[in-house]
């Protein structure tokens, strides 16, 4: 009985010190557009990931992500890469979570309907991928 105890507990040791990953993982997405006038709408995006690949050197946490945004317009048709960025966060202890935002005009030529975005995101340190999608509505 004592081993089975001593067993049990050491198998509880063990799984309540290792270390949990995390995967990576893209959420609380959000979009919306609005109006600036002479028939332009200006499109605000965001997204929050986590899981990435962080990297330590003096005491400062490095993480790099890479993404683009893709646009479905209501007819189904995609701009591919209507916004791109690189997000770099250095701190002095491990980073949580990243906020990526994407900010882009839409001309006249885009109608009035409901459209959806598409984050294609990229961890630089360890090339892990992940998508996440929002929609919005363009009323002007």
């Amino acid at each position: 009985m004592k081993r089975v105890i001593l067993f049990f507990l050491t198998f509880l040791l063990i799984t309540s010190c290792s270390k949990k990953d995390v995967k990576f993982e893209a959420f609380s997405s959000e979009a919306f557009a609005y109006d600036i006038g002479d028939g332009i709408a200006e499109v605000n995006a965001s997204v929050r990931v986590k899981g990435f690949t962080q990297t330590e050197k003096n005491g400062s946490y490095e993480a790099s992500i890479n993404f683009s945004v893709d646009l479905v317009r209501p007819d189904n048709s995609v701009v591919k890469s209507i916004f791109k960025d690189v997000k770099k966060e250095s701190k002095s202890e491990p980073i949580a979570d990243v906020a990526l935002e994407a900010q882009f005009n839409l001309d006249s030529t885009y109608v009035d309907g409901n459209y959806k975005l598409i984050f294609n995101i990229t961890d630089n340190n360890s090339q892990s991928t992940t998508t996440s999608e929002v929609k919005f509505d363009l009323s002007r």
